[in-house]
């Protein structure tokens, strides 16, 4: 228990007054009369029922879940003797170490718990307890506040924190502080921790079985509270030994302070007057403060005239940004009329080149057609040609028939014509023949000139494959070495610039470290735009970007001795800023579709500024679908600040066209590289065997070629020979007709013949002349369809020219763009840099006028009227430094006026001061001193005098039974003996109480209690199971002496908790017995039965 000084026993050895009883006076001849003694008993406890306790005890207590029981109480104990009767488990011991713990006392001491968290039932959050307390009489704490009665709640919780709730007799909460708990325990004189107090099972059975004599000497000083005192005495004496050391150490700095007292004394009173320099001082100190106003007045005015010298330039800058600005805006309306030229002219050839082919397959119609009518031509005309000879001959022959009719016979004539008819028709089969072997020359020969048209048609196809699997090779082979470095996707040089560029910039050949490639720097927040962001930036994806043009040259020499001449990435200059550009005024902002700039994740902001610089990718929106961004771009409501968009295909829409992207797959920011390398792998498969078919479609070609070039060359034999073979049987015709002599008879055959040959000859001439007219029809058809097609062509040629000419126009105008915006961007960094050292002008005159009225209101507070100053600052700083060393040297030997007396008045008040702590220390020490002796003696006495009573009530309570005991006490040793001898006075030798049965050691331990309980003072008294190893007879005579003892002690409570019945007890009013009821399975119940 905490040391309390008001309570200790030499204060208030005796708090209450006691009626004095006959009773209290037993002597040892009354001892063994049995019927005398229950005789006084039962006139004790009627005659204390006249007399009720008045403060501080318990009158009821309720339980919630506490310990094991769920509800305990409300129970009412009376004034004088309760008893709490109940088996095991039905809650007695929880009454007692709930007012343990309510009342301040800690875990340890219930011997039930090491922590209060071990009373919470288990399942339960907290369990509470509620004590009423009497607060009556003149011993009362506070009526004016509580009244008559004091309410302590108490709730500990599960975590063990314990809260208290002080209430009034009203119910009202008075205090919720341990505090004022403990001061109201004092003033009652509670003492829960002391074993007298509450005597708990735990503490009863130590005490029964403890062996040692040094046990009982502190249970003995404790329940005195002679042990507090004596604790109080030893904290006193070492309080008392610092207390003097302390006097010690402050009577030896009291020397060193009357010493330096009495120097400083001496200082002040030899203290010489430096007023004159002083004063002189601080005049000189006036004009130094308006001196230096002076200077800083003319010092801001360059400042000014600087000030208002960059205001007046601004301007010239301005000018320059403007006109920069008009270069720009003409440029890039020279840049769309031309766009808009090229378009139209693209337009234009577009339908020309369309009809240009509509054109060329209607002259080869009208050449095909031209053609037959030639064949046809020709034909008629070798018919008539043939005719007309038959017709010479056969009118020759008749001729020779009639000159020669007399020399021939008719025989030979005969001969010669059947002859000359077989060698006719053989000559009309010849001709005939020779006639279809024309036919197949021309078939012959269109056969191999369109042959050799397709197979040079597929020659050039070979060759544009051929250079896209030329193409994708390099791509593959790309893709394949940036599997371990992407950065070779972007060239197989890349890594080594890089590598350059790094070495470079580490010797200082770089101002800044050019950033590049730019679409190594960027990457996609979605990878299906990969192929629109790839088409949209082209160029800039192998670009570098350089901060200024010393590192654009230095660059140059680097990629001059990494790349071959003609392969270079591009190199845009430009200032490096730290933050990106503020795009919002002119960005597109779209609720569904994302612009460049928002799809892209550029950490460096030089990479992203180069790219909305170069690209304006803040102003390009990125629209997956290629039908969608058509209606977005192309209908009413075209989003604002939209230049263009592009679909995922890489289709390119504007507001008014459209381009067709020219590459199906992108081949620097696609994310699979595994992917691109298994689509080019395809790809390459794919175009060989493409190359594979054109091979076998050549070859069969060449075949046919080959093949129709040797029937025509058998042709053209088998036409010679039957030209041959027609010209020998023409001669032998010719012969045949010279030697025959036709006959009479003969001639009208040759002159039907002759007849009807002028007939086919006039039938021929007719068809031939159609032939021909329907020739010239057709020629003048192909030669005007020939001239359309020429004249087309030569119109495409010349648009295709303006066409160049204008894609040339608008790259350089596309040059003349970048450059002029460039020059505005230059313009515009110089106006800004421009402005910004205008506000850093600004600021610092701001500043040094803010300064200079900071040095007015000081020279002010210096002296208040301004002085004129002809004096420069630094020589009055000099005349101050050699005034203030001379005075600082006047001073060293006689001492600073204002420091020499404050260090005096400080000396004196020091030594004062620790001169009246030393005297009141030592005065202090000297009571002390005496107060402790005084004490001591009586401590001394008290001691010997509570000894002495314990002994007598011992010796009494003993003889109540027949015992005899004595009781010796080694104060010097701490020790108590105790002797016991059951029997008959002194018939029998004392023995120690070890000796004794355990019913004789428990009565004996209950005599000591009690004779402890007559020489303290406490409002009530517990005692947990006491007569738990006594027989009936000893528990009998417990019994009586303990209710002996309570009816003696009126103003006191007491408490019993025994599993016994008590039905044995006498009838009074101020015996209570509560009886608890057993405890049934699953529930704890209780009930209580009073009895009086």
């Amino acid at each position: 228990m905490p040391r309390r000084e008001s309570n200790s026993v030499c204060d208030r050895p005796f708090k209450r007054v006691k009626p004095t009883t006959e009773e209290e006076e037993v002597t040892d001849e009354n001892i063994d009369d049995t019927d005398q003694q229950e005789y006084l008993l039962s006139r004790q406890v009627l005659g204390a029922a006249e007399v009720v306790s008045d403060a501080g005890i318990v009158e009821s207590i309720t339980l919630k879940n506490f310990m094991c029981h769920s509800l305990l109480g409300p129970f009412a104990f009376g004034p004088n003797i309760n008893f709490v009767v109940g088996n095991n488990g039905s809650g007695k011991s929880a009454i007692l170490t709930a007012l343990i713990v309510a009342l301040g006392g800690n875990a340890q001491a219930t011997n039930r718990g090491s922590s209060l968290k071990g009373f919470v039932k288990e399942g339960e959050s907290s369990a509470d307890v509620s004590i009423t307390l009497r607060n009556q009489g003149r011993d009362a704490y506070r009526p004016e506040v509580y009244g008559s009665i004091i309410t302590v709640d108490v709730r500990i919780t599960r975590d063990g924190l314990r809260t208290y709730k002080l209430r009034s007799e009203l119910g009202q909460l008075v205090s919720n502080k341990k505090e004022e708990l403990l001061s109201i325990l004092d003033s009652f004189n509670v003492q829960v921790n002391n074993p007298v107090s509450v005597l708990t099972q735990e503490m009863s059975k130590y005490f029964l079985h403890s062996k040692g004599e040094g046990d009982k000497y502190k249970f003995f000083m404790k329940a005195t509270q002679l042990e507090q005192m004596r604790e109080d005495f030893v904290y006193i004496k070492t309080t008392k030994a610092i207390t003097e050391d302390k006097v010690e150490q402050h009577s030896e700095c009291l020397k060193d302070l009357k010493r330096k007292y009495l120097e400083k004394e001496d200082r002040y009173k030899s203290l010489a007057s430096l007023d004159e320099m002083q004063t002189k001082l601080e005049e000189l100190q006036k004009q130094m403060a308006w001196a230096l106003v002076a200077e800083m007045e003319k010092e801001l005015e360059p400042k000014k005239e600087k000030l208002e010298s960059n205001r007046r330039a601004t301007d010239k800058y301005d000018q320059k940004v403007d006109e920069w600005k008009n270069n720009v805006e003409a440029a890039e309306r020279k840049q769309k009329q031309t766009q808009e030229q090229l378009d139209g002219i693209t337009q234009q050839l577009s339908g020309h080149q369309s009809k240009c082919a509509e054109l060329k397959a209607k002259v080869q119609r009208e050449n095909t057609t031209l053609k037959s009518s030639e064949v046809t031509v020709h034909r008629c005309k070798a018919n008539l040609r043939d005719l007309e000879n038959d017709k010479v001959q056969l009118s020759s022959r008749i001729n020779d028939l009639k000159l020669s009719i007399s020399q021939t016979t008719g025989v030979e004539s005969q001969a010669r014509m059947e002859r000359m008819e077989q060698i006719q028709a053989e000559l009309e089969n010849l001709r005939h023949q020779i006639s279809t072997l024309g036919q197949q020359i021309d078939q012959y020969e269109h056969a191999c000139s369109r042959a050799k048209e397709e197979q040079g048609k597929m020659r050039r196809e070979k060759e544009i494959l051929h250079k896209s699997m030329d193409n994708n090779r390099r791509n593959l082979q790309t893709l394949e070495s940036s599997r371990s470095n992407r950065l070779r996707r972007f060239g197989e040089h890349m890594p080594a610039l890089l590598n350059a560029i790094q070495e470079a910039h580490r010797r200082g050949q770089f101002k800044h470290r050019p950033r590049g490639p730019l679409g190594y720097l960027i990457s996609l927040k979605d990878p299906e735009l990969a192929l629109a962001i790839e088409i949209c930036l082209k160029g800039q994806l192998q670009a570098f970007t350089c901060d200024n043009y010393d590192d654009e040259r230095v660059l140059k020499d680097l990629m001059a001795k990494v790349f071959p001449p003609g392969r270079r990435p591009a190199i845009i200059t430009s200032s490096f800023l730290q933050n990106v550009h503020d795009t919002r005024r002119r960005a597109v902002k779209h609720p569904e579709y994302p612009s460049v700039l928002q799809a892209l994740e550029i950490e460096d902001p030089v990479v992203a500024n180069c790219l909305i610089d170069q690209r304006g990718i803040e102003s390009i929106l990125l629209i997956k679908n290629r039908t969608e961004a058509r209606r977005v771009m192309q209908g009413r409501d075209c989003p604002q600040n939209c230049t263009q968009a592009f679909s995922k295909e890489g289709d390119q829409i504007f507001s008014n066209r459209n381009y067709t992207a020219d590459q199906s797959r992108a081949n620097y920011l696609s994310g699979d590289v595994e992917e691109e390398i298994r689509h080019l792998q395809k790809e390459i498969e794919n175009q060989k065997a493409q190359a594979n078919r054109f091979q076998q479609q050549m070859k069969k070609l060449d075949d046919d070629i080959k093949q129709n070039q040797g029937l025509l060359r058998r042709t053209h034999i088998d036409q010679k020979t039957a030209k041959d073979n027609a010209t020998k049987l023409e001669l032998e015709l010719t012969d045949l007709r010279n030697v025959e002599e036709p006959q009479s008879e003969d001639l009208k055959p040759l002159e039907d013949a002759l007849k009807e040959i002028v007939t086919k000859i006039s039938s021929k001439h007719v068809k031939y002349n159609e032939a021909q007219a329907q020739m010239a029809e057709h020629k003048a058809s192909y030669e005007k369809a020939e001239q359309e097609y020429q004249q087309h062509k030569e119109q495409i040629n010349t648009i295709a020219e303006e066409a160049d000419s204008k894609k040339e126009e608008l790259s350089k105008i596309d040059q003349e763009v970048m450059k002029c915006k460039h020059h505005k961007k230059h313009y515009d960094e110089k106006r800004s840099a421009h402005l910004r050292d205008i506000q850093a002008l600004q600021a610092s005159l701001e500043s040094k006028e803010q300064e200079l009225q900071a040095s007015v209101a000081k020279a002010a507070q210096i002296c208040p009227e301004r002085l004129e100053v002809r004096r420069t600052a630094r020589s009055l700083d000099s005349e101050i430094s050699r005034l203030k060393v001379k005075i600082a040297t006047q001073q060293e030997q006689q001492g600073d006026r204002e420091e020499v007396v404050r260090q005096y008045h400080e000396a004196l008040e020091t030594y004062k001061n620790m001169a009246q702590q030393v005297k009141n220390l030592k005065s202090f020490i000297k009571s002390l001193d005496s107060v402790m002796n005084h004490r001591l003696q009586v401590y001394t006495e008290l001691r010997r005098f509570l000894s002495a009573r314990c002994k007598y009530y011992f010796d009494s309570m003993l003889a109540q039974r027949g015992y005899t005991g004595s009781m010796t006490f080694d104060h010097k040793n701490e020790t108590l003996s105790i002797s016991v001898q059951p029997g008959q006075g002194n018939r029998a030798d004392l023995n120690d109480m070890r000796s004794l049965s355990g019913g004789e050691r428990s009565f004996s331990t209950v005599c000591f209690v009690l004779s402890l309980w007559a020489i303290t003072e406490a409002p009530f008294r517990c005692l947990d199971e006491f007569d738990v190893y006594m027989d009936m007879v000893n528990r009998r005579i417990s019994m009586d002496m303990m209710l002996k003892v309570a009816a003696g002690q009126r103003y006191r409570q007491f408490i019993f908790l025994t599993p016994q019945s008590m039905r044995s007890l006498p009838e009074s009013d101020i015996i209570r017995i509560l009886r608890l009821k057993d405890p049934e399975r699953g529930q704890n119940t209780q009930s209580q039965d009073e009895e009086q």
